[in-house]
């Protein structure tokens, strides 16, 4: 063997170490890093009191994931006034006990939510390299999750509002936050359409005045955004993403699985659109697909936002 050849051999070697490393990592320990992310906005009128909103997405529950669910539960401790959940809680056709276990905490808490597609429809084996094609679609006959029992879940036991292509109000410390959301944009259930409807109503209601109107939805496609900032959105809530899952340091997400701009694909950043800026926060979420279980420099989260006072 040549020196060339060896030299080519110990390369190979160290790529194929290196990838076996990671994939330690992304599969057997990155997911399980649960991470509390904490932002501010500075969007409430001024003098008013500071408003913690715990900011939920993607949990992608299967009923053996214990330590998710506890994690989740553990959450509760920090006594948020506000939940804003984005969807995808279920990943199992027996989800709905695992997100039991984990919301149970927070009942009694305002909350809105929104669903995901994976809140209807089970998970199925997909091949990774497709999502570089563009977003995903739909398989054909993918299982029936019990959406509607996990809406009754939330709606009734915990006391939270639906958002899904509907409009709502909660009151927080002396604050009333309108909010109004759409189905997921991913699989087209968003009825942008009924978007300046349901604002308008919420502006009909003067007992109290709104203190700030927010929008929420799933999927961050741009025509969302875009939409609900027209509207007259204080504040977007998104999901869907998972910040990409699989990162490249000093890089960031390689997919978003939406047409949102991959640098905006997770966190705190800034929605533009004809001279008007909105903050807008897009979680990462807390799972993923029990066929893809990997998180490479994206860790699992939830994200802690405190509403300030403008200046």
């Amino acid at each position: 063997m040549t020196p060339r050849s060896r030299q080519g051999l110990r390369a190979l070697a160290a790529a194929g170490a290196l990838g076996a490393a990671a994939a330690v990592w992304g599969i057997g320990i990155e997911r399980y890093l649960f991470t509390l992310r904490r932002v501010e906005m500075a969007i409430l009128p001024p003098g008013s009191t500071p408003v913690r909103v715990l900011h939920i997405s993607d949990v992608h529950m299967a009923p053996w994931q214990r330590r998710k669910q506890a994690w989740i539960a553990s959450l509760a401790s920090l006594r948020p006034d506000l939940i804003i959940n984005t969807g995808d809680n279920m990943g199992h056709g027996d989800g709905l006990r695992g997100v039991r276990a984990a919301f149970a905490g927070f009942r009694g808490t305002p909350g809105f939510f929104v669903h995901g597609s994976n809140d209807s429809f089970g998970p199925m084996p997909r091949n990774p390299l497709r999502y570089f094609l563009g977003p995903s679609r739909r398989k054909r006959n993918p299982p029936r999750l019990d959406v509607t029992a996990m809406e009754k879940y939330f709606a009734e036991n915990l006391g939270w509002t639906n958002l899904n292509n509907a409009s709502g109000s909660v009151d927080v410390r002396g604050l009333r936050i309108d909010g109004f959301g759409v189905g997921d944009a991913h699989h087209d259930e968003d009825r942008l359409d009924l978007v300046p409807g349901l604002v308008a109503s919420l502006r009909e209601d003067k007992t109290p005045p709104s203190s700030l109107t927010i929008g929420v939805a799933h999927a961050p496609y741009r025509r969302v955004l875009d939409t609900f900032t027209d509207a007259g959105a204080e504040a977007i809530f998104a999901g869907h993403t998972h910040g990409g899952q699989v990162r490249l340091p000093g890089f960031g997400a390689l997919v978003a699985n939406c047409d949102i701009p991959l640098k905006q694909a997770r966190g705190l950043s800034t929605w533009a659109r004809s001279g008007t800026e909105v903050p807008l926060n897009v979680s990462a979420g807390l799972g993923h697909s029990i066929y893809a279980p990997v998180r490479f420099a994206c860790r699992p989260e939830a994200t802690l936002v405190t509403l300030i006072a403008r200046a």
